[in-house]
C-alpha cells in the first residue's frame, strides 16, 4: 500500500493526473494542483525537500511555531500590520546591537553622559614634593644663617637669568650677554643686604653699563635689541629679588618679614588655584592666562587677607591684624599681576613654561613669577607699617 491510498477511494472520473502532479495530486480529485511554492511543494515526493528551519525569538529548535508562521505568512506582525524581524536572516549573521539611549537632560552626545573631570594640569604629587623641598631649604637658611639665605637668593637669580636668557635666544634670537647678569645680579643681591637700598641701586646701573659694553665685543646689528633685553633682565631678576634681602637685614625680625612675605605669596597663588580650580566660572584674563578666574582672584584676595592678618598680628614685631589685612590684599594684587605679567613673556615667546628644572612646577622663573613683583611691595608696607628695622 501505498501513501497515495491511506483512506482514499481512486477517483471515479474527472481529468487524468498528471505525472508531473504525482500520487499526492490524487487526494483532491478534479480539483486543480496546488501551486509550488518555497513552503508547499505537491510535486514528486523524490524532489519534495524539508522545509527550512528559521529560528523564532528564543532560537530554540523544538518549537514548531516557525512552520505554522512561515505558513500562514505571518512572521510576527506588530501593530500596523508590517512583518518584522525577529532574528537573524542567516546564521552567520549577528544581531544589530540596540543604539544607546542618552541620559535624561543630556544632550546627543556620547561625551554628555559622563561628567567631564576637571584636570589639575600639572602632576600635583611631585609639584608638592618639590615645594616642600624648597620649603625646608629656604626656612632652614633663613633662621639659621643668615648669609646662606642670601646664597640661596643668588642662586635662584642665576639660575632665573639662565632660563629667561635661553629662551630669549630659543625663541626670538634675542643675545643677551649672561655672564655680566649673573655677576652684576649677585652683586645687587649683596649690596642689598649690606648697604641696603643705596647699594642695590649702585650695583643695578653697573650691572646695566657691563651689558652694553659686553655687547660690544660683536656684530653691530640688533645691538639695541639686545642690550634693551639686557637691561630688562637686569631690572626683572636680580633687582627685584633685592629686596628680599633688604627684608633680611632688618633688625630684629628680618627673618620673620621673609617668611611672611613668602608664606603670603604661597597663600596667595594655593587660594586662587583652590578656588579657581572648584568654582573658576568667570575668566580674568583670557588673552593672557586662559586658566585664571575672577573666583580665583577672589580666593586669592580672601586667603591672603586671613594669613596676613595672623601673620602681622604673631609674627611681626610691633604688627597690627589690621595691618595685615591690608598687606595681604597688596600682596594678592601684585602676585596676580606677577603671574599675569611673566604669562605676557610666555605668550610672546610661544613657550608654556620657562625650564623642566622643577618637576610639576616648570622652572625657577615660573615660581619666581609672583613672588619677584610682591617683594618691593611688601618691603615698601613693612617700611610704612614698622619701620625699616
Amino acid at each position: 500500500m501505498n501513501e497515495s491510498s491511506w483512506g482514499a477511494a481512486p477517483p471515479a472520473a474527472g481529468p487524468r493526473a498528471s505525472p508531473d502532479h504525482g500520487p499526492a495530486s490524487s487526494l483532491r480529485g478534479a480539483a486543480p494542483p496546488a501551486p509550488a511554492g518555497p513552503g508547499h511543494d505537491w510535486g514528486d515526493p523524490d524532489r519534495t525537500r524539508p522545509l527550512p528551519f528559521v529560528p523564532g525569538p528564543g532560537g530554540h529548535q523544538d518549537d514548531d511555531r516557525g512552520y505554522r508562521d512561515i505558513r500562514d505568512n505571518r512572521d510576527h506582525l506588530d501593530d500596523r500590520g508590517a512583518a518584522r524581524p525577529s532574528g537573524p536572516l542567516f546564521r552567520d549573521e549577528k544581531p544589530q546591537e540596540p543604539m544607546p539611549t542618552p541620559l535624561s537632560g543630556s544632550d546627543n552626545s556620547p561625551d554628555s553622559e559622563k561628567p567631564k573631570k576637571k584636570s589639575a594640569g600639572r602632576n600635583l604629587r611631585a609639584a608638592i614634593g618639590v615645594g616642600i623641598g624648597l620649603g625646608a631649604i629656604i626656612v632652614a637658611s633663613l633662621f639659621v644663617y643668615k648669609p646662606v639665605f642670601i646664597g640661596v637668593i643668588a642662586i635662584a637669580v642665576v639660575v632665573g637669568l639662565w632660563e629667561l636668557t635661553s629662551r630669549l635666544a630659543e625663541r626670538k634670537d634675542i643675545k643677551v650677554p649672561l655672564v655680566p647678569l649673573a655677576v652684576g645680579g649677585t652683586a645687587m643681591v649683596a649690596a642689598g643686604y649690606v648697604r641696603g637700598a643705596e647699594g642695590a641701586w649702585v650695583a643695578m646701573a653697573l650691572t646695566a653699563l657691563a651689558v652694553l659694553v659686553w655687547r660690544m665685543t660683536e656684530a653691530p646689528e640688533n645691538y639695541l635689541r639686545d642690550v634693551t633685553a639686557g637691561v630688562f633682565a637686569a631690572f626683572y631678576v636680580p633687582f627685584l629679588a633685592t629686596f628680599v634681602a633688604l627684608m633680611l637685614a632688618a633688625e630684629p625680625d628680618g627673618p620673620e618679614r621673609v617668611l611672611t612675605f613668602l608664606m603670603l605669596t604661597v597663600v596667595s597663588d594655593t587660594g586662587a588655584y583652590a578656588v579657581g580650580w572648584r568654582f573658576g566660572r568667570h575668566k580674568l584674563a583670557p588673552r593672557i592666562s586662559p586658566g585664571k578666574t575672577r573666583e580665583g582672584l577672589a580666593g586669592a584676595v580672601l586667603f591672603a587677607m586671613v594669613a596676613g592678618a595672623l601673620c602681622m598680628e604673631f609674627l611681626i614685631a610691633h604688627g597690627a591684624w589690621w595691618q595685615g589685612l591690608l598687606l595681604g590684599l597688596a600682596v594678592a594684587a601684585s602676585a596676580t599681576l606677577g603671574d599675569l605679567g611673566e604669562s605676557m613673556i610666555k605668550r610672546d615667546l610661544g613657550i608654556k613654561d620657562m625650564g623642566t628644572l622643577l618637576p610639576g612646577h616648570g622652572g625657577i622663573m615660573d615660581r619666581l613669577d609672583s613672588l619677584l613683583p610682591t617683594a618691593p611691595v611688601v618691603w615698601l608696607l613693612f617700611v610704612i607699617f614698622v619701620g625699616s628695622g
